[in-house]
């Protein structure tokens, strides 16, 4: 269909002058891109007044969807009385104070302080110099290695890039900096022996940890940092138990252990924070937090500190050379008050856990009775599909057919957002849809992959 003549400007706009992010500017230009131009609850609309189901949450992060009245009117009033002052040389804002408390009053046990940033990047590079400078307060100044896992996802900046184990993203810009190492992933589909048990490929999984501490030895490292569930590698649950091997570890060898809950926090998995979900069940030293903290509508991320991190830092460390102008934005700190208070209010996690969670896994799941969908999985409201060319004996489709895509993009068409990650698609939707909505999701997605069927089919690839 011909596009408006506005559209066209715009995106013509977009070319000359807005460098996107993960993204091939030409392969936009020669596609062009789509302008998303409102939002309200659970849909956007774009610049062609389509409607769309946003099942990705924006990035993972609208989780009460768009237009929540209650959010927009906390940044108003706080930009009507102070829109900004820093918190450097012995200064801070109400709301920033307010925040640090509330947050307190959701996190595990033990976590009563916060240093903010403005995203998940610059929490996860603030992570890496805290927990530098706690063994150097210490007195353990050789405790400077970080082990992450490959295809994990910290962040874009050099040391959330260096953290992620996006072997694409190393490739450009010298990465990963030094004193920063990888383990493979729990990822059974992929690293899983035959015939092995998903206990003891979690038990093997998490040893992976010990074997890499033991490599490096433990005086030299000083955290492992781990997302609950994996997010953009595309969705990958970690079986039963792993998690549990990792504290041990972590113990064991007197490890820092951060949970990046960037993605999995304020409800995302149906609890405050994925650490405290059954499946997970970890009681972590640091919280990586951004995204759903004020439901995307500011930009704002953190570290929620335990208290054995951040006494040290307290009392003992003196100055902690680290920080951001906008750390503890007066007005992104008013929105996350607003975003915990109305989780709090109006019940949320209670509803998700009785209501929405369990209707959602149950019809998630039927997706594997699609010819091309196997291993479909969810955990919250997070889950993930794998796309198989054959999956009675799980062959996946070349690299090359770019199939996620062209799935992806089926599922635009047909007024849902879905993500390809792979040979995986994934969603994410908001917290506050209703099970009328779960069911229009999946129905989307369902002509979505029949659409993708009919397409290869044509071809003769399936």
């Amino acid at each position: 269909m011909p596009v408006s003549n506005q559209t066209q400007q715009l995106r013509v706009d977009d070319f000359n002058h807005y460098l996107h992010p993960f993204s091939d500017m030409l392969s936009i230009n020669n596609k062009g891109a789509r302008i998303i131009v409102k939002g309200d609850g659970c849909y956007i609309w774009d610049s062609e007044n389509n409607k769309i189901f946003d099942a990705m949450s924006g990035l993972w992060c609208v989780n009460l969807g768009y237009g929540q009245k209650s959010l927009i009117d906390a940044a108003t009033e706080q930009l009507n009385t102070l829109a900004f002052y820093n918190s450097f040389f012995q200064t801070a804002n109400t709301p920033a104070i307010e925040l640090s408390k509330a947050i307190a009053s959701v996190a595990p046990d033990g976590f009563n302080r916060v240093f903010f940033t403005n995203s998940g990047s610059e929490a996860n590079d603030t992570m890496i110099r805290m927990v530098r400078r706690y063994w150097d307060i210490k007195g353990q100044s050789s405790k400077k290695i970080i082990i992450s896992r490959w295809n994990a996802y910290h962040g874009s900046t050099m040391g959330g890039a260096s953290l992620s184990g996006m072997k694409y993203m190393h490739e450009q810009g010298d990465l990963p900096i030094p004193g920063i190492v990888h383990i493979a992933q729990p990822y059974q589909l992929e690293n899983g022996l035959p015939n092995e048990t998903e206990t003891d490929f979690a038990l093997r999984a998490a040893n992976w940890l010990e074997e890499k501490i033991l490599e490096l030895g433990a005086q030299n490292v000083a955290a492992f940092v781990g997302e609950p569930v994996q997010g953009a590698g595309g969705v990958i649950i970690p079986p039963s138990g792993y998690w549990l091997r990792i504290q041990e570890i972590c113990k064991k060898y007197d490890i820092l252990l951060v949970a990046d809950e960037v993605i999995c926090g304020f409800g995302r998995l149906g609890y405050w924070f994925a650490s405290q979900h059954p499946h997970i069940n970890i009681n972590p030293d640091l919280i990586i937090i951004a995204k759903g903290l004020t439901s995307g509508y500011i930009p704002m991320g953190g570290v929620i500190v335990h208290d054995k991190v951040s006494e040290v830092l307290v009392h003992q460390g003196g100055d902690f050379n680290h920080g951001f102008t906008y750390s503890g934005h007066p007005v992104a700190a008013n929105v996350g008050v607003a975003t915990i208070k109305y989780i709090k209010e109006q019940k949320l996690l209670q509803h998700l856990q009785q209501n929405i969670i369990p209707y959602f896994a149950t019809k998630f799941a039927q997706l594997n009775n699609h010819p091309l969908v196997g291993d479909a999985q969810s955990i919250g409201l997070v889950a993930g599909l794998v796309l198989y060319q054959d999956k009675q004996q799980k062959k996946h489709f070349a690299k090359d057919l770019h199939v996620d895509n062209i799935c992806r993009e089926f599922c635009f068409n047909n007024g849902v957002v879905m993500r390809g990650v792979g040979n995986r698609m994934i969603i994410a939707p908001p917290l506050v849809m209703n099970q009328t909505q779960v069911d229009e999701i999946i129905s989307k997605i369902v002509l979505s992959l029949d659409n993708l069927f009919d397409s290869l089919k044509v071809k003769g690839i399936v």
